[in-house]
C-alpha cells in the first residue's frame, strides 16, 4: 500500500499545509492540488459535494500525489467507510463532544480487531496499491473536530482516545458555543479568551501524544500556527481563494482605468 504522505511528515517533525474544496468540480481539484500542498480536503459537510463528485475529485487529486482528505458530513460510518473505500487516506469528523463519539469515530476508519469498518475498498484497492486491507489500518488517520462547549468539557478524555491521530480546530463554531454567540464566527481568533481555548487544545492532543489541526484564514495565521506547534493547518478554501484573486483583478483593473483618465 502506498505510504500516507501526512503520517510520513508527521513521522519526520514536519508540518501539513492542507488545502481545502468546498466546490464540487474535478477540475478544481486537480488546479488546486497541483499547487503545492501537502494534504487536500474535501469538504462534504459544508461544501457543495455529493458522493459522485467527491469520487472524481479524490481521482483528479491523485496525480498530484497529496494525502486526500474527507471531511465527512457528520459521525455517520456508512459515509466514512464510503469515503474511505473510494480513496481517502484521511478523515476529519464534525463535532466530536464525547469520548464516545471519538471512539465510534475511530472505530468506523479501522479493520476488525481495531474497528468495525466493513471491508469493501471499491476504488482504494487501485488508488491506495497493494496490500490495503493488511496495512490500511496503519496509514488511514482520522481527526476529531472540537467545536463546542461539551467537547471543551470533555477535551482530555477526547484526546486520550487510543487510535485517535489528532484535534482538528473548528474555530468558526467553536467561538459561537464557548462564548454563548457573544462573538461571531470566523478564521484567525485573536481575542484573547479564543487563543487561550486554542492553546488549551493544542496542549491536550500533545499531551496525548497526537496531532493538533487548526483551520486558518489566512497565510501569516497557519505560519504562526505552525510555529506555536499545531502539525496541521489548513489554508483558504477554493472559494475564498476564486473570490479573492476575482476581487484583486478587478480592483487593480479599475485603479489602473483610474490612473490612465486622470480621475
Amino acid at each position: 500500500m502506498n505510504k500516507c504522505g501526512v503520517k510520513t511528515l508527521w513521522a519526520d517533525g514536519k508540518p501539513v499545509l492542507n488545502g481545502w474544496l468546498s466546490i464540487g468540480n474535478s477540475l478544481t481539484a486537480e488546479v488546486v492540488a497541483a499547487q503545492g500542498y501537502d494534504s487536500i480536503t474535501i469538504d462534504m459537510q459544508h461544501g457543495i459535494i455529493d458522493y459522485a463528485s467527491a469520487v472524481t475529485m479524490l481521482q483528479a487529486i491523485r496525480s498530484s500525489g497529496v494525502t486526500p482528505i474527507v471531511r465527512v458530513p457528520w459521525l455517520d460510518p456508512a459515509m466514512i467507510m464510503q469515503a474511505l473505500d473510494t480513496g481517502a487516506y484521511g478523515i476529519i469528523c464534525p463535532m466530536i463532544n464525547t469520548r464516545e463519539q471519538a471512539e465510534q469515530l475511530v472505530s468506523y476508519t479501522r479493520y476488525p480487531p481495531h474497528g468495525t469498518r466493513s471491508f469493501g475498498p471499491t476504488r482504494a484497492l487501485f488508488s491506495a496499491g497493494d496490500n490495503y486491507a493488511a496495512e490500511a489500518n496503519d496509514e488511514v488517520f482520522c481527526l476529531a473536530m472540537i467545536e463546542t462547549a461539551e467537547a471543551m468539557s470533555n477535551l482530555e478524555e477526547i484526546a486520550a482516545t487510543p487510535g485517535l491521530d489528532g484535534l482538528y480546530i473548528g474555530p468558526a463554531d467553536l467561538t459561537i458555543s464557548v462564548t454563548n454567540g457573544r462573538l461571531p464566527p470566523g478564521f484567525d481568533r485573536q481575542e484573547e479568551e479564543m487563543l487561550e481555548v486554542i492553546d488549551k487544545i493544542l496542549k491536550a492532543a500533545h499531551s496525548a501524544g497526537i496531532r493538533a489541526c487548526l483551520h486558518c484564514g489566512s497565510p501569516e495565521y497557519a505560519a504562526n500556527a505552525i510555529t506555536q506547534g499545531f502539525n496541521l493547518t489548513t489554508l483558504l478554501n477554493d472559494v475564498r481563494l476564486l473570490a479573492g484573486a476575482s476581487a484583486a483583478s478587478v480592483s487593480q483593473t479599475r485603479a489602473r482605468l483610474s490612473e490612465q483618465s486622470g480621475s
